[in-house]
Formats: C-alpha cells, sequence, structure tokens
C-alpha cells in the first residue's frame, strides 16, 4: 500500500491564514458597504475619464491638459443626459402608462383565461385575486428606500470621484517614493495597465454592444407599436451591463408590457423571439469577437461574481462584477503564491495572455509619464 502523502505544515499555515483572511475580507465588505460602494464607482467613473482623456489625447490634436478636462466634461455631460432620460423617460413612461392602467385588470383576466384554456386548467384566478395576495405596502416601501438609497449614493459617488481627481496629482510622487528601483516602478505599472486595460476593455465590449442591441430593439419596438419605445431602449442599454441577469431584463420586459398594452399576442411574440435573437447573436458571435484575450475570463467565474457581488453590494455589485474579477485575476497574476488562483480564474488558463507586446512600450512611456489627473 502506497504511504499517504504529507502536506508540509508551512503549506497548511499559509492556506489557513488565506482562508480566513479571505472570509474577514468578505465580511469586512459586506458590513462597509455603505462606504465602499459609492467609492468602487468613483474609482469606475474615474477610469472611464482616464479612458476617455488617453482617447482625445490620440485621435484629436487638443494637449494633454486640456484633455484631461475635455474627458471630465465629456463623463460630466454623459452623467447629465443619463439623469436627463431616466427622468423624462420614466415621467413619460409612466404618464403613457396611465392610459393603458384602465386595461391592465381586465387584460389580465383574458390572459389567465386563454393561458388555462391553452392547458385545460378550470377556474382561473383573476388579477384581482392575484393582487390581493400580494403585500403592495412592503413593495412600496422597499421601492421608496431604494430612490433614497441610489439618490444618497449618488452624491457620495460624486464627492469620491471629485477627491479622488484631486489627489491625481501626486500620483507620480507617490509611485517614485513607494518604487525607488526602476524594476520594482515598471512591475508596478504592468500591474496597473493590466487592471486598468481589462476594466476599459470590458467598458467598451458593454458599451458597443448594448448599443448595438439597443438600436435594434428600438427599431422593433417602434414597428410594433410599444409606448414609449424610448423609455425601453434606455432601460436595455443600462441593464447591458450586468451580466446574465441583464439579458434577461432586456428580453423579457418590453413583451410583457406589451401583453398588457395590446389586446392581440403577436406583438409580444415578435419581441419576445426578436430580442432573444439579437441578444443570442450579440452573447454568442459579437460579444467573443470584440472581447479576445481581453476579458479571458472563465464564465462560471463571471456568473458566481455576479451572485457574490450582487449579494454583497446589491445592483452596484451587480455593475461591478465583471470589473471586479478582471481586476481580481490581473492582481492575483502577479504574485507566485496567488497565481493559481489566476488560473482558476481565466478562461484559457493563461491569465497573461493579453496584450503581451504591447506592454514594454507602454511601461517605458508611463516610467517617463506616469497616469496624471484628469485636469493635468
Amino acid at each position: 500500500m502506497k504511504a499517504p502523502s504529507i502536506i508540509p505544515s508551512p503549506t497548511v499555515s499559509r492556506n489557513a491564514v488565506v482562508t480566513l483572511a479571505i472570509v474577514a475580507s468578505g465580511a469586512a465588505i459586506y458590513w462597509l458597504a455603505d462606504i465602499l460602494t459609492p467609492l468602487a464607482m468613483a474609482i469606475f467613473l474615474l477610469i472611464m475619464i482616464d479612458g476617455v482623456k488617453r482617447f482625445i489625447e490620440d485621435r484629436t490634436p487638443v494637449s494633454r491638459r486640456w484633455a484631461g478636462i475635455a474627458a471630465l466634461l465629456v463623463v460630466i455631460a454623459a452623467f447629465g443626459a443619463s439623469i436627463w432620460i431616466i427622468i423624462n423617460g420614466a415621467a413619460g413612461f409612466f404618464q403613457e402608462a396611465d392610459g393603458v392602467s384602465n386595461n391592465i385588470g381586465p387584460r389580465i383576466d383574458q390572459i389567465l383565461i386563454d393561458g388555462a384554456r391553452m392547458f385545460n386548467v378550470a377556474n382561473p384566478p383573476t388579477a384581482q385575486q392575484l393582487i390581493a395576495q400580494l403585500d403592495v405596502r412592503s413593495y412600496i416601501a422597499v421601492v421608496a428606500r431604494q430612490a433614497q438609497g441610489v439618490v444618497t449614493g449618488a452624491f457620495f459617488v460624486l464627492v469620491y470621484l471629485g477627491f479622488l481627481l484631486a489627489s491625481q496629482g501626486g500620483f507620480r510622487r507617490k509611485m517614485v517614493n513607494m518604487f525607488p528601483d526602476n524594476k520594482r516602478r515598471d512591475e508596478a505599472l504592468e500591474v496597473f495597465h493590466r487592471v486598468r486595460g481589462g476594466v476599459e476593455g470590458y467598458i467598451w465590449v458593454q458599451t458597443v454592444t448594448g448599443a448595438m442591441i439597443s438600436a435594434a430593439a428600438w427599431l422593433m419596438m417602434r414597428a410594433v407599436g410599444l409606448q414609449n419605445a424610448e423609455f425601453w431602449t434606455f432601460v436595455i442599454f443600462i441593464v447591458a451591463f450586468i451580466p446574465v441577469l441583464g439579458g434577461a431584463v432586456a428580453g423579457l420586459a418590453p413583451p410583457l408590457f406589451a401583453l398588457v398594452q395590446f389586446d392581440t399576442y403577436w406583438q409580444a411574440a415578435v419581441l419576445l423571439v426578436g430580442l432573444q435573437s439579437i441578444l443570442f447573436i450579440s452573447g454568442n458571435l459579437i460579444q467573443p469577437r470584440m472581447q479576445g484575450d481581453n476579458q479571458n475570463i472563465d464564465p462560471v467565474v463571471v456568473l458566481l461574481a455576479l451572485a457574490f457581488w450582487g449579494k454583497l453590494w446589491g445592483v452596484v455589485g451587480m455593475f461591478l462584477s465583471t470589473p471586479l474579477a478582471v481586476m481580481a485575476m490581473a492582481i492575483l497574476a502577479e504574485f507566485r503564491g496567488s497565481r493559481w488562483m489566476a488560473i482558476l480564474l481565466s478562461g484559457d488558463g493563461e491569465p497573461y495572455a493579453d496584450e503581451a507586446p504591447a506592454r514594454p512600450s507602454r511601461v517605458k512611456r508611463d516610467r517617463v509619464n506616469p497616469p496624471q489627473a484628469a485636469g493635468d
């Protein structure tokens, strides 16, 4: 009989310490969610501003200093436009929904009757009976709390973003003092570029594919005559940044509303089949080609990250789940002791697969000119 292998005691102790550290970090992230979620969103916006700034520097004749100001103005304008679309779109949605509300009860009753006939069910419930089983007050209270949390969170996001932009000016001195040796400084910049590249790649892919899906969905909703198609288009674009669940909302919400608006079923059927086809083509053909090695994340990890960060940080965690997974893989891949975790997180077992040729020149450039503030 072969003797059982004995794991060295230092390895056992190290793994135990790592496990305890992970559990303690998860508990701290959960307890400090009110503080960390606005900070995480502010860092996410800061990366967006930096990406827009470098895009303006490379593609336009704008100088380095004015490119930062232009990028900041572009992001703020996009943020303000999003708020305007949400307010006006939601107002128009509920205003037009008033015309449909008088028909909601009878229409739901008719849908239940038709469904009961299809499945040979006798005495189907009515809409009034179904609504009576719901605790409407509790749902209204939850929605009110969520709305208040969104407003408060948006305010703190802007506060954090302002302080992050102000503190970016001393980044060069901090890098020099933290890593006096050029080799160590290059390694730190390597990690920074990998994290930034992964997050920017995710933002770019989701923005382009979300815009394509939204445009196709708008044409389809306008063709069938769905009320306030612009509002649903914006909703589809926003939820495109949430993996898995975003596709479910985008593909099911407009058809369900079409069931209530129209007296026939073909409009909802056309929207359901059309939107699901668009999402299938985008998720299986377009996105994989655009992502390439930039988001070399295992699909199971994406799903687990969505569940984990959604549990800890709610909707904000769902939005940030994939960028946080990309950041974790990039950081873990830089250390010998944690590289095995980066390999497990990666899609093909090669967490270093992306951007190998361009990395030395970019690190050399930033050794001379480290990342600057948006207004520098």
